[in-house]
């Protein structure tokens, strides 16, 4: 009996070694190893079986394209999610910093904020987000009623305004625009795009700015209701207000986004992307990236805002933030030549 129990301990821990030196040898959670050139430590988390993916308030163009990304997943790489309703790009860095989130969406305005940490809404910066894909614009437009003539926003000083829901992204970035060209207006409503069209039909509010992905069904609703006048921002005013808030790009809306434009529109916007942090795992990023453009046809169903990036070459609108090594890797196979301030420090380790 004693002999049993000897062999029997022996074998046992002959076993624990070899389970040991087995653990040793995965090193990459059992996906293999990193490509060359890529990231070990951005490999090193598991193949996710699902993920939660961080969009803006239900209803919204976000919440609508976090609905397109989990089919595409779900059909292309066996991946489910959950669709989180948040508070928006700013939130969604905060999610995803907090890992209570593994994808999310976000204009360039927070990104640009988050990253350098000088947004209000900072306490720290999120040095670990990374870009992985495009989206599409979100421009800046105003309009007035016919009856005030007014044609730009230079003639909003002193004026009660519409500028959009606290928080979000016109709220937040109008009254930074109208600080950068030294407008000083009247009031500021903060509210939601068909809150502010109720007013302005009703008498209450005369000029409204807005930014979302166009057309914008307040505008549309409007303007078949009262005569209106759109314009955007350009010339100096537009060069003011990107070197001072340098996330703004030149945009041009164009004549038969509503009836009543006849010509295009020049004006500013924020592109979007979709984001991760640095430890996801970079096959699954490379992978999710790959379906994302081989399957844009099913993301402009979802939405038509998606036409903006039906392109990869659309990533090259992230001329500064740092992107996923998957990421890197995808584009780099099909011929893209990226900005080198995109590479993050991982990519060389």
């Amino acid at each position: 009996m004693k002999r049993t129990h000897w062999l029997f301990a022996v074998v046992l821990g002959v076993l624990m070694l070899l389970l040991a030196a087995c653990g040793d040898d995965s090193g990459n959670g059992g996906n293999g190893d990193s490509a060359d050139g890529g990231s070990d430590e951005a490999s090193s988390s598991e193949y996710p079986s699902t993920v939660t993916i961080g969009t803006a308030s239900q209803g919204g163009t976000y919440y609508i394209w976090g609905g397109g990304l989990a089919n595409l997943l779900e059909e292309h790489l066996g991946v489910t999610s959950n669709v989180e309703v948040t508070g928006g790009p700013v939130h969604n860095i905060q999610l995803l910093d907090a890992g209570d989130i593994q994808i999310g969406m976000v204009t360039e305005g927070p990104l640009y904020e988050g990253v350098t940490g000088e947004g209000e809404w900072t306490d720290k910066t999120f040095e670990d987000i990374r870009v992985v894909f495009p989206m599409y614009y979100t421009p800046f437009h105003w309009w007035s009623a016919a009856s005030t003539g007014v044609t730009s926003i230079l003639e909003h000083e002193g004026e009660r305004v519409g500028v959009g829901p606290a928080g979000g992204t016109p709220g937040t970035y109008n009254p930074l625009i109208y600080e950068a060209l030294g407008i000083e207006t009247g009031d500021q409503v903060a509210a939601g795009a068909s809150d502010m069209a109720s007013q302005m039909l009703d008498g209450q509010l005369d000029h409204i700015g807005f930014s979302a992905g166009i057309p914008i069904a307040a505008v549309t609703e409007v303007e078949t209701q009262m005569d209106i006048t759109i314009y955007g921002i350009d010339g100096e005013e537009r060069e003011t207000v990107k070197e001072k808030l340098p996330y703004f790009q030149d945009y041009v809306i164009p004549a038969d986004t509503y009836a009543s434009l006849d010509s295009d529109v020049e004006t500013i916007a924020m592109y979007n992307f979709g984001v991760v942090q640095k430890d996801m795992n970079e096959e699954f990023v490379y992978d999710f990236v790959k379906a994302y453009h081989e399957n844009i046809e099913d993301m402009i169903t979802t939405h038509a805002s998606a036409e903006e990036a039906r392109d990869p070459e659309a990533i090259l609108l992230n001329e500064d933030y740092y992107m996923h090594p998957g990421a890197i890797r995808y584009y780099e196979e099909i011929g893209i030549e990226l900005p080198e301030a995109v590479y993050p420090p991982e990519w060389e380790e």
